[in-house]
């Protein structure tokens, strides 16, 4: 016969184990994701405008701020980068959450239509939610930021999520 302490502290613990390792996982695929993801929108924003790349950032900020935010200084383009890493954990949380029910796919397979998903909500459904200035659709920016999400988001959240999941 087992003593009532083990019934108790056993699930719990290992419970808890589960739990930080999943949040520690979350925490380090976010970091990596929503990194890859600003450097590479705010590089190629600056190579192909050839203007400061804060304004990518304070263009997120303007989700919430406004048109005002285009005009801040750094404490808009910080609140941006704020705004980014805030949805960036939130879709990797999601993957995270979402990717022991998905069919045993490839993990490229599955970064590739994680990256595309995200651009689809993201475009026609969350940006049109804020005060985001909306643009006309342009393919060419289409394709660019669905590559984007695809390479720095999806495939390196989805590659975590098999790696953790495969332990």
């Amino acid at each position: 016969m087992c003593p009532w302490w083990a019934i108790y502290s056993k699930p719990e613990n290992n419970m808890s184990k589960d739990s930080t390792k999943l949040l520690t996982a979350i925490a380090w695929a976010g970091l990596l994701a929503g990194s890859l993801d600003i450097i590479a929108a705010c590089s190629l924003f600056s190579i192909q405008s050839g203007r400061d790349p804060s304004i990518v950032l304070r263009f997120i900020a303007s989700g919430a701020v406004g048109l005002r935010a285009l005009t801040g200084g750094w404490t808009m383009s910080l609140l941006g980068l704020f705004f980014h890493f805030v949805i960036a954990y939130c879709w990797t949380t999601l993957f995270f959450l979402v990717y022991p029910l998905l069919p045993k796919l490839n993990w490229i397979v599955s970064g590739v239509a994680f990256g595309i998903i995200i651009w689809l909500i993201m475009n026609f459904a969350v940006l049109p939610l804020t005060k985001v200035m909306q643009r006309p659709f342009d393919l060419k920016q289409a394709l660019t930021g669905t590559t984007i999400l695809i390479l720095m988001v999806g495939l390196p959240v989805s590659f975590l999520s098999a790696r953790f999941y495969s332990k």
